[in-house]
């Protein structure tokens, strides 16, 4: 029997601080003043302790570039971050688009023990768009694969798209959309407006991210299956959601926090750190993302972290790769774009980062209440903390942080997996030690 005692918290950030007992993974009691005994203490000292956090949509690049990210040190960030679960997607090398891969990256995963590893299987066979992947037996594998994804890539035939929603129905699995008509985006390396316009970026319109979404959740509707929208970028986009959710379709979406607090105004320096894929919009688009999120019609908080190599960031604009890391300053920014302003408390941080994404994939012991009986998968968080952000004191392997020498209010001081502490004051947590 292991137990642990966490003192002075405050559940979502309410009431009067509680002490918190975890026994065999399992939250057994939540009172105030509570005996600790001979057990591990953690004294909160008035922090906020919510579900710990899932992210739906992580690139941690293991198998075959394992130079950029390691299921170990992307998992490292995560628990760093606050995450107790993260979702990886497939575009690796090999792609994850058979039970072979994605089996591996769930047992990988479990080896490290820092966080839940979930693989996302290929929707298409080498991500290419043309041959449904073997969706089944992933499905039916080890790892059980619950969310498909050709992300990176657009699953633009809207016959593959229809057979793949079809298909995705009957297993009872989501298909994640990567919103892009790729026909509009040939060339295109930055948001369509004025500023690229005027540094001479070729322009990536939002109509290339609108029309998918249009398409999809028609064919969703259609279909009668669920889908899922990545990284949400444009207002347009948040007035497709509001028509298709009223409509009565199942349709969720994602908004990173980079696409929250950035906007293409960052593109004036040609830094290659500031491209991505979907790219910034303007600033207009990021305040209706915000008020999307806050409203519900955007469901939750996904980091996209896409770690990329120095020689592939440190290159001219147009032939940089894009992506950005996300998973260690996650919880900070939506702080900074969110609760600081009053768009969201506490208890919607933890329902836009932790309930709704596990909710969305039918992860059913994680995104749970801080409650009796409930697994202990938890972050301690000091909202009146602020950091400045430094690639090279990161966990990522990778340095392509777009808010490095950003100050950013508020810290994740504690992550505990199954009420074992895999991060604390910044130091990853003892790894291998959950590999039921």
């Amino acid at each position: 029997m292991t137990e642990l005692l966490i003192k002075n918290v405050r559940p979502y950030g309410e009431g009067e601080p509680v002490d918190v007992r975890v026994r065999d993974g399992v939250i057994v009691e939540i009172a105030a003043d509570l005996a600790a005994g001979d057990v591990e203490v953690i004294d909160g000292a008035g922090q906020i302790l919510l579900p710990g956090f899932v992210d739906l949509h992580t690139h941690l690049r293991e198998p075959g570039r394992e130079d950029t990210e390691t299921i170990e040190t992307g998992s490292a960030a995560a628990a760093l971050g606050g995450y107790t679960a993260v979702f990886a997607m497939a575009n690796t090398y090999p792609v994850a688009d058979n039970p072979v891969v994605t089996d591996y990256v769930w047992r990988r995963g479990r080896e490290v023990g820092l966080v839940d590893v979930h693989p996302v299987g290929a929707v298409t066979v080498g991500l290419n768009g043309k041959q449904l992947a073997e969706m089944g037996t992933m499905n039916a594998g080890v790892a059980g694969v619950r969310m498909f994804s050709d992300d990176g890539h657009c699953v633009d035939d809207p016959l593959i798209m229809r057979r793949a929603l079809e298909y995705a129905n009957s297993l009872g699995v989501l298909i994640a959309q990567h919103a892009e008509e790729p026909r509009l985006t040939k060339g295109a390396v930055a948001h369509e407006g004025p500023n690229a316009a005027r540094l001479g970026l070729a322009g990536w319109p939002r109509a290339a991210e609108e029309s998918i979404v249009a398409r999809d959740a028609l064919l969703a509707r259609d279909a009668g299956a669920r889908v899922h929208i990545c990284h949400a970028s444009t207002a347009g986009t948040v007035e497709l959601l509001k028509w298709a959710k009223a409509q009565g379709i199942s349709i969720t979406a994602e908004v990173t926090p980079h696409h929250l607090l950035l906007d293409d105004s960052r593109l004036e320096t040609y830094d290659a750190v500031n491209k991505v894929n979907p790219p910034l919009r303007e600033s207009g688009d990021a305040a209706a993302l915000r008020q999307a999120l806050a409203d519900g019609v955007i469901d939750c908080v996904a980091t996209d972290h896409a770690p990329h190599a120095e020689q592939d960031k440190c290159c001219e604009f147009a032939a940089a790769r894009p992506g950005m890391l996300g998973l260690e300053t996650a919880l900070s920014i939506i702080v900074d774009t969110m609760v600081t302003p009053g768009l969201l408390d506490w208890r919607g941080v933890a329902a836009v980062m932790s309930e709704n994404p596990a909710r969305i994939t039918g992860l059913d012991d994680q995104g749970r209440p801080i409650a009796v009986g409930e697994p202990a998968n938890l972050v301690l968080v000091d909202p009146d903390a602020s950091w400045t952000v430094r690639a090279k004191e990161l966990a990522s392997i990778s340095a392509n942080t777009p808010f490095e020498a950003m100050t950013l209010p508020a810290r994740v001081t504690t992550t505990l997996l199954r009420g074992r502490v895999t991060a604390r004051d910044g130091k990853v947590g003892t790894a291998g030690a959950d590999r039921s």
